[in-house]
């Protein structure tokens, strides 16, 4: 009857540890989900920031996709009893269990003419407006995205590795000034207009203005800036010379890595950096230094110090020095957001045939 009463205990332990397994898929993704997510999410913009330093210093920079990430989970179980038979002792019992988790990470690099033509190539005036409708303020995507808007200049020549000689940018800026106030105001917004010609790649821009604010100070000094008729509710911009029959105007976008490019003028790299020849300097006619931050404002501010910072929103070690975006400071970190929406549009969706690198991960 001991033994009996052994294995009738024994398979009701079974029982109840099975059942119980059975409940533990759903709190393993409950615990693990959450992680992978942040994980991802942190080393995206890791490097994304990583790329910026890089092209900061004139490194070539490189992308490494995350395809995928899986995980298998195993759980064992096993349970014993034992007794001495005859001595009317009680019978020892032992349970034991294991969960062990296997996840498996696929990288992809994004490379190959495609990705490359998608990085080079101007970005569409739909891109533009695509952010404007999702929120973004309009000095922000203008200043990020826009080179030239009839004829005036946003700093050309900080689209690519830093320049010797000091960019183009005052009267640009005051327009993007004036946009973004009329913009809080009500009195202007963004729409799409009619397809311009054969060569149009992507529908027209129409700024538009409210007929309320046709007499207000900043309408009038937007519109002398950008050489337009006043008077008008719908100016037309587009990428051709079209605009110009059309009361409208030109406008030139750059590509993701002029983008980036711009963008990159925002990191401060350490002095002894500067004073090696690591990275350009820029300067004055007159000799003197200039200060980056005139033309990036707070639009994005990457800092650099020795020792690891204790308050950064995205920080990466690079040569030797930590760069990162400190936590407090908002705009950058929209600036920042705004970046990696454009390459998620941009470069996204490439499909890539190079060979892919997959690591199982253990523990």
């Amino acid at each position: 009857m001991t033994f009996l009463k052994v294995a009738v205990f024994t398979s009701v332990i079974f029982v109840i540890i099975f059942s119980g397994c059975s409940q533990l898929g759903p709190s393993r993704i409950e615990l693990g989900r959450g992680d992978y997510n942040v994980v991802v999410q942190q080393t995206d913009n890791e490097q994304m920031l990583l790329n910026l330093v890089r092209l900061r210093y004139r490194d070539t920079p490189y992308f490494l996709q995350v395809a995928s990430v899986s995980t298998n989970f195993e759980f064992s179980v096993s349970a014993d009893a034992s007794t001495v038979l005859g001595t009317g002792s009680n019978p020892i019992f032992g349970l034991d269990g294991a969960a062990t988790e296997s996840p498996t990470v696929t990288y992809t690099p994004l490379q190959g003419d495609q990705f490359v033509k998608q990085l080079l190539s101007p970005m569409r005036l739909s891109t533009l407006l695509l952010l404007y409708h999702s929120g973004w303020a309009v000095d922000r995507i203008f200043n990020i995205t826009v080179q030239y808007m009839n004829g005036l200049p946003n700093a050309p020549s900080a689209s690519g590795p830093t320049p010797n000689e000091v960019p183009e940018y005052v009267e640009f800026h005051r327009v993007t000034f004036l946009l973004r106030t009329l913009q809080k105001r009500g009195d202007l917004t963004l729409a799409q207009g009619e397809q311009v010609g054969d060569n149009e790649s992507s529908p027209p821009l129409v700024l538009r203005i409210a007929p309320r604010a046709f007499d207000m100070p900043e309408v009038r000094e937007l519109l002398t800036l950008l050489q337009l008729a006043p008077g008008q509710t719908d100016y037309l911009f587009t990428t051709t010379s079209e605009s110009f029959n059309r009361g409208g105007a030109n406008i030139v976008m750059r590509s993701l890595m002029a983008s980036l490019f711009y963008v990159s003028q925002g990191v401060q790299p350490a002095m002894e950096d500067e004073n090696r020849g690591y990275v350009a300097i820029t300067r004055d006619s007159d000799g003197t230094l200039f200060d980056w931050s005139d033309v990036m404002g707070n639009l994005m501010n990457i800092r650099s110090s020795v020792n690891q910072p204790q308050s950064s929103a995205v920080r990466i070690k690079y040569r030797g020095k930590w760069f990162y975006i400190d936590d407090s400071d908002l705009t950058s970190k929209s600036t920042f957001a705004l970046l990696m929406n454009l390459f998620a549009l941009q470069a996204g969706d490439v499909p890539t045939t190079a060979p892919v690198l997959t690591l199982p991960v253990s523990r």
